[in-house]
């Protein structure tokens, strides 16, 4: 593991890392907040959403200062690999290829070489974090914004013991009803839908729902909300499955880190009181 940054921030350590991945074959960058102190601590994992890096979170959310006083470890990673041929959108589009990993382990060439970011943030992250850095592996959960609460929801809803809580801002909840996941999961997976549902929290949760509350903010003046979001299709299909969920609209907030930053620190508290 390589040390590419590392500051003082409000009591603890934020550091930027790379590692060579062995899941997505290639060098991956994430970021983590230490709070001060031995810990163990609990510890968050943070998905981003499309376009993103590893830095997003940390130089956005404002997420270190309630950190610091719940006593949390948060890491941020990448939201795809990165690298020399590592392929991309042939189009250049920003919702899909770089940037744009959507958290599923890809099967169809060219993207299956690289494009493992399931297995990458479910296992072998966890597991390089557990042993560098002072986490309580039995205190885990995951949250995530967009393409990542996609992915935070998905992660947790297959991995319910590893990931004990989740969260989850603006997600894209049913993937294989809205544009952005027909994309994807068309062109990392293939043609057969019935595969898609794998990586579709809206078709897990209707299958295996968890026993832990799911908590979503949705701002009510997001673009993407009717086209893209759909969370009410999560919430009925959770509801039917008996898998408790809030979902919180909440009026005039839109897509960006403007609305994360504003509800961070409620998300925070919420994983911590039930970690």
């Amino acid at each position: 593991m390589r040390v590419i940054s590392s500051t003082k921030s409000f009591g603890g350590v934020q550091g930027v890392y790379a590692h060579d991945s062995a899941a997505c074959g290639c060098e991956m960058k994430f970021a983590v907040y230490t709070p001060a102190g031995e810990g163990p601590f609990p510890v968050l994992y943070w998905l981003s959403g499309l376009t993103c890096t590893e830095e997003n979170f940390i130089t956005k959310a404002g997420a270190q200062r309630a950190a610091a006083e719940l006593g949390l470890v948060i890491v941020a990673p990448d939201t795809s690999p990165r690298g020399e041929g590592v392929p991309d959108d042939p189009e250049g589009a920003y919702d899909f290829g770089l940037g744009a990993g959507y958290y599923v382990n890809a099967s169809e060439a060219p993207w299956s070489q690289h494009y493992r970011m399931y297995d990458y943030i479910a296992k072998e992250l966890p597991a390089l974090i557990e042993s560098a850095f002072p986490v309580d592996a039995n205190r885990a959960g995951v949250f995530g914004h967009s393409m990542g609460g996609h992915g935070a929801l998905t992660i947790h809803l297959k991995n319910p013991d590893k990931f004990k809580t989740c969260s989850a801002f603006a997600p894209i909840v049913a993937p294989s009803q809205v544009p952005w996941g027909r994309k994807a999961l068309s062109n990392y997976l293939g043609g057969d839908e019935t595969m898609w549902a794998e990586y579709d929290a809206t078709a897990l949760v209707a299958k295996a729902p968890s026993t832990t509350e799911i908590l979503i903010d949705q701002g009510g003046a997001d673009s993407f909300l009717a086209e893209q979001l759909r969370p009410e299709l999560f919430v009925k299909a959770a509801q039917a499955a008996g898998q408790p969920v809030t979902l919180r609209m909440q009026d005039g907030y839109d897509h960006s880190y403007y609305f994360i930053v504003t509800f961070m620190d409620d998300h925070l508290r919420w994983h911590a009181a039930r970690l």
